[in-house]
């Protein structure tokens, strides 16, 4: 299967912006968006000025990598929002919150989305207490996701519950840390999504 495999920090600098895509590095002093905010690349000294449609281009590709997707991913959860009744922007942040890997980072089991998919590919997740290894697997509320037996002594998972940033507690998630499980308790709403992006923006530049 397709993945982006190179430098996540690269990608922050490209956005301008902290995408909190290596967990725990992001929160220390030797993060490289700390060091060169600029973005990468000979011209860094020029961070041109977009227009309408750069705009709209760089707040999607922000979205697709906060959440790891690659655009055919991406493209087919926005067309899947779009047959949903509702504001599009909001259902289509509601979809990309709802797969099984960001639930798992949310609840704190994995420093970043990228582990947390990683956890979910290697089968230590359940979800009702049936292994599921599909991360973009959509949950409904009241869906419970546990960290399965096996699994329960990794270390990497009492470590990052020990170290769970402000970013990843959401008020629709119920975390019980004893038996690393949590449960979906309702579909988010805007509000409580702290995604920085601008969904609208993204909504237009589909819609042209």
């Amino acid at each position: 299967m397709a993945r982006y495999t190179g430098p996540n920090c690269k990608l922050c600098r490209r956005e301008g912006s902290k995408l909190f895509l290596k967990g725990t590095r992001c929160h220390l002093d030797k993060c490289s968006f700390e060091k060169r905010g600029y973005i990468p690349g000979m011209h860094w000294q020029r961070r041109p000025k977009l227009s309408e449609y750069g705009l709209q281009l760089r707040e999607k590709q922000k979205a697709k990598r906060i959440y790891g997707l690659l655009e055919a991913q991406f493209h087919t959860t926005f067309i899947k929002a779009t047959k949903v009744k509702g504001v599009t922007g909001d259902t289509l942040l509601r979809f990309l919150e709802t797969r099984l890997d960001n639930v798992v980072y949310r609840l704190g089991f994995a420093s970043s989305r990228k582990a947390a998919r990683q956890l979910v590919r290697h089968r230590h997740i359940t979800v009702n207490d049936r292994l599921v290894d599909i991360p973009s697997y959509r949950l409904s509320p009241s869906d419970r996701v546990q960290v399965c037996e096996r699994s329960r002594q990794l270390a990497l998972i009492h470590e990052s519950l020990k170290r769970a940033g402000e970013g990843q507690q959401v008020p629709w998630l119920s975390v019980d840390k004893s038996n690393l499980s949590g449960t979906l308790l309702e579909y988010p709403t805007r509000d409580n999504i702290p995604t920085p992006v601008e969904e609208q923006l993204i909504v237009e530049l589909y819609s042209k």
